[in-house]
């Protein structure tokens, strides 16, 4: 079964994420098939830019608890985001938790429905946002991340944007996008990647330094008595021992 749809319109490759069923968590196979996808678009002659959706009420809900992708991998596929030679959007209309965060940090610009909500919830499994933090750290405002990781709150559209998360926010997430679009569409190719790659270059800073360090540190919370206390306290709807 495809987990990641294709489609073209005028120079947008859109990947949409479709495995509703599991709120689009970041298997093994999903992060797969998602990093072959993008690798065509980047040899792509004819793609002007890449649009990254979902189908059903997620996003994305983070990793895949019952098949986690390798935190190598998963670092791939944020760098490669990063990396791509073509400015890649970010269209959200569900909630988004976890390392569904990296993914929209990762993104050059993002853009939610009003109704979604976003969480870093890794401390309520008993881990940490490690490799998430490759793209957000650079990009995001830290007194919030400072909150919101530590807390696994819930917070909305509008707050996301504030904080550096969304480009931007509106009720109908494809009239907010569709001067983006447009905009990269009258762009020539080239100066759009040359100034994607003058944007991007703290960020990839960031994944020079830390990347090694923070993956070795997700696969140690992962591997932890804690974690699976928490995973699999999630996975019975019950809270973990630790809770007070």
């Amino acid at each position: 079964m495809t987990l990641v749809a294709r489609t073209r319109d005028r120079g947008v490759e859109t990947l949409t994420l479709d495995a509703p069923a599991t709120r689009n968590a970041l298997s093994a196979a999903l992060v797969g098939e998602l990093t072959d996808a993008l690798t065509d678009c980047a040899r792509a002659a004819d793609v002007r830019a890449v649009v990254l959706t979902h189908t059903g009420t997620a996003f994305s809900a983070g990793a895949d608890l019952r098949d986690p992708p390798a935190p190598d991998a998963f670092v791939a596929l944020l760098r490669q985001i990063v990396e791509l030679p073509r400015p890649v959007v970010a269209r959200v209309t569900g909630h988004v938790r976890a390392g569904g965060l990296g993914l929209l940090a990762a993104c050059d610009i993002t853009a939610a429905a009003t109704p979604a909500t976003f969480a870093f919830t890794e401390v309520r499994i008993g881990v940490a946002p490690a490799v998430i933090s490759l793209p957000l750290l650079p990009r995001t405002d830290p007194r919030a991340l400072t909150r919101y990781y530590l807390t696994g709150e819930r917070f909305d559209a509008p707050e996301a944007a504030r904080i550096g998360l969304l480009t931007t926010t509106g009720d109908d997430v494809d009239a907010v996008l569709a001067p983006v679009l447009d905009g990269l569409r009258r762009s020539a190719p080239q100066a759009l990647t040359e100034t994607k790659r003058l944007l991007t270059a703290r960020v990839l800073e960031t994944f020079d330094r830390d990347a090694t360090h923070l993956t070795a540190l997700s696969a140690r919370l992962f591997s932890s008595a804690p974690a699976r206390e928490g995973m699999t306290a999630f996975l019975e709807r019950r809270d973990p021992a630790w809770v007070l």
